[in-house]
Parts: structure tokens; C-alpha cells; sequence
């Protein structure tokens, strides 16, 4: 099983990235492979100018459709989610997260952004065609604590819960999921079937 984390955040010190790394920590224990892609890492000029036949627009397409499930992650600012990742996801194919169980994380400075998951982030992964979309997690800033020095960066317990909850659905979720049909399998079937009239 592999999924995707994906990153909204532009900033290199942020605490989208301390949940994605909870989520990624709790999925590597499950012996699930996992994939981090950061809207920050991506050269700006692809981004800008809509460059999908530049190399890195070109392995997110491909890492995308090789997953099973994505994790999209965002701070929310001005009631929305990023303009980068609505820049990075503007990139990806229409229909590039059928088949795919999405979970939305969000992280805002106030319980007041809470609703920018569900009226600004998952329109747009819905217009992407998810299979499923999980009802996702919003966390309030004070309820992480970047990394200190030695200390590792800190999540509120109540939001530790509520996130490994919501890794329950998309464990579910993913293992529920309908398995492509091999192309070749029906090809095969058609070949050597006896047909009798």
C-alpha cells in the first residue's frame, strides 16, 4: 500500500509538517510506504507558469497515480487553504485522485478556519475525482508545539486522538478499496474462453 502526504505548507517551519510527520510515523509503523511531497520543494517557475511538461510536475503525476490514498495537508490562511497547493494541485490531471481515498488535514489559528476543509479544500479534491473522502482532521495551532532543540515537536492529546482516529478511516477505507482490474486479465479471459452458441 503506498500513500502520499502532501504538504500545502510554504514554510519550512510549520506545523501542517509536524501533523504529516505524525501521520507518517503511525503509517511507516504499519509497514505502509509513504511518499512526502512539499509544495516548497517544487521550483517556483513550474508552479507560476503551469510547467507540466517540467521533471517535477512530472513525478508528482506519477507518484500521485501510484498511490492508493493521500494525505493533503495546509495551513489555512485567509479562510482558505494555501494558493500553493491550489497551484500544485491545479497541476495533476482531472481525474488524477479517482480511485484514491483522500484524508484533509488542516491546521489554522483559530477554530474559526475549521470550516475552510470542508467548503474550500475538498471541492477542489472532489473536482480531482477522490474515490473517498474521509471527513478529515483541523487542528488549532496552540495545539502543536514545533520541535525545540532536543525536544521532539509536541501534539495535543485530544488532537493525537483525533488524528490516529481518522488513520483508523483511511486504514479501513484503503482496505476496503476496489482493486484496478488488470487489462490484461479480460484480454486473457476472451482469448481462452469456449463459447458455445
Amino acid at each position: 500500500m503506498h500513500v502520499v502526504l502532501l504538504s500545502g505548507s510554504p514554510a519550512a517551519r510549520s506545523r501542517t509538517e509536524v501533523l504529516l510527520d505524525h501521520v507518517r510515523q503511525r503509517l511507516e509503523a504499519q509497514q505502509v510506504e509513504v511518499s512526502l511531497l512539499r509544495v516548497r520543494d517544487f521550483p517556483a517557475e513550474d508552479l507560476l507558469h503551469a510547467r507540466f511538461d517540467s521533471a517535477a510536475v512530472q513525478q508528482l503525476q506519477a507518484v500521485v497515480a501510484s498511490a492508493d490514498g493521500l494525505v493533503v495537508g495546509t495551513p489555512v490562511y485567509k479562510a482558505s487553504f494555501t494558493g500553493a497547493l491550489k497551484v500544485l494541485l491545479d497541476l495533476l490531471p482531472e481525474r488524477a485522485l479517482a480511485h484514491k481515498v483522500v484524508l484533509p488535514l488542516a491546521s489554522g489559528g483559530s477554530p474559526a478556519h475549521l470550516l475552510a476543509v470542508d467548503y474550500a479544500l475538498k471541492p477542489v479534491l472532489a473536482a480531482l475525482k477522490a474515490q473517498e473522502m474521509l471527513s478529515g482532521v483541523f487542528a488549532v495551532d496552540k495545539q502543536i508545539a514545533y520541535p525545540e532543540g532536543d525536544k521532539p515537536a509536541q501534539i495535543d492529546s485530544e488532537l493525537r486522538e483525533r488524528l490516529d482516529e481518522a488513520l483508523e478511516q483511511l486504514g479501513a477505507a484503503l482496505a476496503r478499496r476496489p482493486k484496478p482490474i488488470d487489462p490484461n486479465l479480460l484480454n486473457d479471459r476472451l482469448v481462452n474462453a469456449r463459447w458455445s452458441i
